[in-house]
């Protein structure tokens, strides 16, 4: 009753149901374009290793996180939004000029640009979120943003995958044009008063590393996030070990499909369970439970039964998100406003590019060693490191998120 209450009250709040309905409808078309830009190089140019590049081409400006962060705090977040949504809408439609080898370059600058207009679109939605939301709601409204997130990455690759088929890959990029076009009218339908941001005092380098500064310095955020990142390199890790675990289990290599499907559940799940769970455990805490359900899961995917893969599948869906919530809510709670794009952003860069590094090593080490041995030892790795956040003494953490909630909006 509780967690249904709690949804209905994010949903009726006005800025916080608007936010999420342009997450449904942006994220729709993102992610039919994941999947279709590598079946789109695929077919132009017969190479595996080209199609392989796009989602690197879409992945490499997060490294960039903490400075394109600083941008998202340079100018209101509102207009930022619409604007950034439009520029999108109007650049992916270029896509429609790709229809050899020749225009490659193309696609794969779009990609490039989509995925720095990305980063910065999450960090002012996050900043904007922290400062409209109530406080006590800003974990509801992560969790729900997560369903969403995930609901769509169930939905729309199928969608893309038929538009693909009927209308090539232009096609696609229209749909995702039109999804970004009805993001910017819901951020302009939004009604919140926002402040100028202040006149910049330092250079960029200077304001990029202020962020850096108080992520780095925040007793609270700084092991949070960390954990995060150890987090997602071993699912790196073992996530490109599903093909070995599916062929363990004795099936052909679509059985992933399946096993991602359970996960994709998980996460849902675990997405509308995020908000009383944060509020009544706290970020830390919650973080740290999410990694030890992880750390069982991964450690008991060596394990070739049906069943035991389905429960793995669930709980990483549970676990990993759980995670990644936590860390989003507890940069929300204990950055001020005025800081919160490039700390968001920061803290993106901090998380997610050991996923990627993790893949890449997984891809490595699963032609070298067993993937048993690799996913007990990664189950070890993730029980050490929720052992350790749980260790963190809480001191002052509540001392600095009341300091940081007074802070924390600009509006």
């Amino acid at each position: 009753m509780t967690t249904r209450w709690t949804a209905v009250r994010v949903l009726r709040d006005r800025t916080a149901g608007r936010c999420l309905t342009a997450v449904v409808v942006s994220g729709f078309g993102t992610s039919a374009l994941w999947l279709a830009s590598g079946v789109w190089v695929k077919d132009l140019t017969d190479s595996d290793g080209l199609a392989a590049l796009c989602m690197p081409a879409m992945w490499a400006p997060t490294l960039a996180g903490p400075l394109l962060g600083t941008l998202a705090d340079r100018h209101r977040r509102r207009p930022l939004l619409v604007a950034l949504s439009l520029f999108m809408a109007v650049l992916l439609l270029t896509l429609c000029a790709v229809d050899g080898p020749g225009e490659l370059w193309l696609l794969y600058a779009v990609l490039l640009v989509y995925g720095a207009a990305g980063t910065v679109h999450d960090a002012a939605e996050s900043a904007l979120v922290a400062g409209a939301v109530d406080r006590s709601l800003l974990g509801d409204f992560n969790g729900l943003r997560m369903t969403a997130s995930e609901g769509m990455k169930l939905l729309a690759p199928l969608a893309g995958a038929g538009l693909y088929t009927a209308y090539g890959g232009p096609g696609v990029a229209v749909l995702d044009a039109a999804s970004f076009l009805a993001a910017a009218l819901v951020y302009l339908s939004l009604r919140v008063r926002e402040e100028r941001p202040a006149p910049a005092r330092e250079g960029g380098r200077s304001a990029t590393a202020e962020g850096v500064r108080h992520l780095w310095g925040d007793a609270g955020l700084r092991p949070l996030v960390l954990a995060g990142g150890v987090t997602m390199l071993c699912a790196g890790v073992s996530g490109a070990l599903t093909y070995a675990v599916v062929e363990d289990l004795g099936h052909s290599p679509a059985y992933a499909g399946v096993l991602y499907a359970v996960q994709g559940a998980g996460s849902v799940t675990v997405g509308l369970l995020s908000g009383p769970a944060l509020r009544r455990l706290g970020a830390r805490r919650f973080a740290a439970y999410g990694i030890s359900l992880l750390a069982v899961a991964v450690a008991l995917r060596a394990v070739p039964y049906d069943p035991a893969a389905w429960a793995c599948s669930a709980a990483v869906g549970v676990g990993l998100p759980a995670t990644l919530i936590a860390v989003l809510t507890g940069v929300q709670q204990r950055t001020p406003g005025p800081l919160l794009g490039r700390v968001t952003a920061t803290a993106g860069t901090l998380v997610h590019t050991p996923n990627v590094i993790g893949l890449a090593a997984g891809a490595v080490l699963v032609e070298l060693l067993g993937h048993r041995a690799q996913l007990v030892a990664l189950g070890v790795v993730l029980g050490v490191t929720a052992a350790v956040l749980l260790g963190q003494r809480p001191a002052s953490a509540d001392r600095t998120a009341a300091r940081s909630a007074s802070d924390a909006s600009p509006a």
